[in-house]
């Protein structure tokens, strides 16, 4: 348990402290995938889905597709579906779809209307016992 916090804890200092490296100003508007490494910006309008490992969703910016990133800041409006470790949604911040966060926090006056769920690390996956497995694989054959 404490080493779950303190994974997030380093995950959300990584963010924090990492300079912004990439800027999509509000004059854009982007239409299709991106990915990108770093910290990114989001000032404009993107149309298709973004994967990346830090996304600051500013004020002025909106999305339309889904978002898998390591931490997003959402201060804007999204409608699609968000896989992040960490996910802070900020007054004003309206979000459409369903969240899958490690970690989420939630300002007072930001908007959410979807479904929420507590992603499990990988190496927390439940394990299946041999009985079960072959249960399964009887019942599909």
């Amino acid at each position: 348990m404490f080493n779950k916090k303190n994974t997030l804890d380093k995950e959300l200092q990584k963010a924090e402290s990492e300079t912004i490296s990439s800027i999509i100003d509000t004059s854009m508007s982007i239409s299709g995938e991106i990915s990108f490494k770093g910290k990114t910006r989001l000032d404009g309008t993107v149309q298709g889905n973004i994967t990346g490992e830090h996304l600051i969703l500013s004020q002025s910016g909106k999305i339309i597709g889904d978002i898998r990133v390591s931490s997003f800041i959402c201060q804007g409006s999204i409608q699609g579906d968000i896989e992040a470790r960490l996910v802070t949604a900020r007054k004003g911040c309206i979000i459409h779809g369903k969240m899958t966060a490690g970690s989420l926090t939630v300002e007072p006056g930001a908007t959410i209307d979807g479904e929420i769920k507590a992603s499990i690390p990988d190496n927390k996956q439940p394990a299946i016992s041999a009985t079960e497995k072959k249960q399964s694989e009887s019942k599909s054959a």
